[in-house]
């Protein structure tokens, strides 16, 4: 695998100078997020990824690192023989294209973030399928936030479902979903938080704090299953309640019961209701083995919601 950078920005912002002037202002300001990486491949969702990523930096003041992900030929494809070798001249061939394809993406891309309003850098990775998902997810670690485009969804760009998902297993960080299309909020004033009593839950309440202290309106959402009673239900909310009342963070709590509805249905009808601007979810599951538990309301909700989704494992 090879990996090229590509330092757009400074040597001076890289040391942490001033965000460019003319970067959009807001009344409440992010803390805790220093650094911000956005996902790119070359397609129209760039633009709609780079405008929440912009967003999120421009109000908490962090640097923005945008990762451009060219997808290589797959050699592991390759049958051995007289075809085989045939099939690698080809494949070669093929990867050259590739390759100058993305200098000219890249290059795209280097004017773009030219006219970007916090300080910032871009780099290419170049890899094969298999190689890309863990290059990713090591590049994202460096990064609090990793800003992608929610997967799973028809018509989606190829080649990145595996991608993400090893994001957001093994990067240790959060990843913001955004739906395609999407345009960023004004603001995240009212955040729905998905609660149950799993350390994924609480790693994406504690993934979410910078954007919870800035919040007017929390609420922590526990869908109630069927078996358990009625007098236990919302119970286990209360002390992650109280936990975020300590952050200055003051969240309702709100059972709701799912009925016939599936949990992810039940969370997203809230969302609608409620109007709200960001879902914080624990992602559950295993990206290696594709084992979804919770009847799969991690993919459920990545594939349906209409607002940003902010996940953590």
């Amino acid at each position: 695998m090879k990996r090229t950078t590509n330092q757009h920005s400074s040597a001076s912002a890289r040391r942490g100078s001033p965000a460019t002037e003319g970067a959009a202002a807001a009344p409440t300001r992010f803390a805790g997020l220093s650094d911000i990486m956005v996902h790119l491949d070359g397609t129209a969702e760039d633009e709609v990824r780079i405008a929440h990523a912009e967003a999120l930096a421009a109000v908490s003041d962090a640097h923005l690192a945008g990762l451009y992900t060219n997808l290589l030929p797959d050699y592991g494809m390759i049958m051995p023989g007289d075809a085989g070798a045939a099939a690698a001249t080809a494949m070669l061939e093929v990867e050259e294209r590739v390759r100058r394809e993305g200098a000219q993406t890249l290059e795209r891309l280097q004017a773009r973030f030219a006219r970007i309003g916090v300080r910032n850098e871009l780099r290419r990775l170049d890899a094969s399928p298999g190689a890309m998902p863990g290059s990713v997810a090591a590049e994202a670690r460096w990064n609090e936030l990793f800003v992608a485009t929610c997967p799973y969804r028809e018509h989606a760009a190829a080649g990145w479902d595996e991608v993400l998902e090893a994001v957001l297993f093994e990067s240790g960080h959060g990843v913001y979903f955004v739906p395609p299309g999407a345009r960023p909020r004004a603001r995240l004033d009212r955040v729905l938080i998905a609660w149950s009593d799993t350390r994924e839950a609480a790693r994406a309440v504690a993934e979410a704090l910078p954007f919870l202290r800035s919040t007017s309106d929390a609420e922590i959402v526990a869908v109630e299953l069927a078996s358990e009673k009625p007098a236990s239900r919302g119970l286990n909310a209360i002390d992650i309640a109280a936990h975020l009342d300590r952050h200055g963070v003051k969240a309702t709590i709100r059972p709701v019961e799912h009925g016939k509805r599936s949990v992810s249905a039940a969370l997203l009808d809230e969302a609608r209701h409620r109007s709200a601007d960001l879902i914080v979810m624990g992602a559950y599951g295993h990206s290696r083995w594709r084992e979804w538990i919770m009847g799969g309301t991690t993919r459920d909700v990545l594939a349906a919601s209409e607002i940003p989704v902010l996940m953590a494992h």
